[in-house]
């Protein structure tokens, strides 16, 4: 039987938000058994709480972001991924500002600050949602289906009309082994044409040749060449494996994704969670399919433990 896992130790990482532009940081620490991962923020002399599950969704405009009722936090997929990549499942990640650090554009910096802190079992057995029967979500020629199969993978296809894109596929065996070495490099990419658009609407304030991949009408902006020959599809199986874990347990299926994205990917989630009867839990313990359903599985069991957390950061 699989156990959680946790960070040895607490770790800081900081930047500047890819959407807001603003300088931000995070510190990753231990969290006990069956508290998943909870976003935190120090407000006043409080800590405050936004568990990373469904529930708490807010929108998927160009990125992941999350939202409780006491603060709202952007841009989240790249860390979760790393987390989730990694098979953590424990872990507060506390936030200053609004929005999760670009980095490069990738979940590389945050795998090696997870790999510097290390990794620990718990005692406390892992729960998997097993998929028995194909769910599935589709919009404007788009889709994305989980189907039964003996061990976590995903298959991934886009379609883009630029020549150093066009059909990519990818397949990836979920283990944080392949993870490291194919998936967490892979940056944020864009085109030279949307990113006057996204400044128009508020978005990609922070966002630069260091952290996106820019493609012109026909080549490569970026003075960097590309650190795979298909990572477009790499990084939208980051954002999948980061988006994914907002069901709160790792799921053993296939997924299968159709030029998918953020929205997509969240609205699957949110099919799993609807389809009780197309899945089934293993190593649940004193877990049950009602508390995942409602979003308490890991998260309500711990969130006492938050008076006892050390800050990183400290309200001005």
């Amino acid at each position: 039987m699989r156990k959680q896992q946790t960070l040895i130790k607490s770790t800081y990482f900081s930047g500047i938000g890819l959407h807001s532009g603003k300088p931000t940081s995070i510190a990753l620490h231990p969290a006990p058994p069956n508290t998943g991962v909870i976003f935190v923020k120090q407000m006043g002399d409080e800590m405050v709480s936004c568990p990373a599950t469904i529930q708490y969704l807010e929108q998927t405009d160009h990125c992941t972001t999350l939202q409780s009722t006491n603060f709202k936090i952007q841009t989240v997929e790249h860390i979760l991924s790393a987390l989730a990549g990694f098979e953590i499942d424990n872990a507060y990640v506390e936030v200053q500002g609004d929005e999760i650090p670009a980095a490069d554009g990738s979940a590389a910096p945050f795998v090696e600050i997870i790999e510097e802190c290390g990794i620990t079992p718990q005692e406390a057995p892992r729960n998997y949602i097993k998929i028995v029967q194909p769910i599935h979500v589709e919009g404007e020629q788009r889709s994305i289906t989980v189907l039964p199969s003996a061990l976590p993978r995903i298959s991934y296809f886009i379609d883009f009309p630029h020549p150093l894109i066009q059909q990519q596929d990818y397949q990836h065996s979920c283990t944080p082994q392949e993870f490291s070495k194919n998936i967490a490099a892979a940056r944020t990419f864009a085109f030279r044409q949307e990113v006057e658009f996204l400044w128009a609407r508020g978005l990609g304030l922070g966002g630069s040749l260091y952290n996106t991949v820019v493609f012109s009408e026909s080549g490569l902006v970026n003075e960097e060449k590309l650190r795979f020959h298909d990572e477009c599809v790499r990084h939208k199986i980051m954002d999948l494996i980061g988006d994914l874990s907002l069901l709160g347990s790792p799921v053993i299926g296939h997924f299968e994704a159709n030029r998918a994205g953020h929205l997509l990917h969240t609205q699957l989630v949110q099919a799993i969670l609807d389809n009780p009867d197309k899945w089934i839990l293993l190593n649940a313990g004193t877990t049950n399919k009602s508390s995942i359903l409602n979003g308490t599985a890991a998260t309500t069991a711990n969130t006492h433990c938050l008076h006892e957390l050390q800050p990183a950061f400290h309200s001005v």
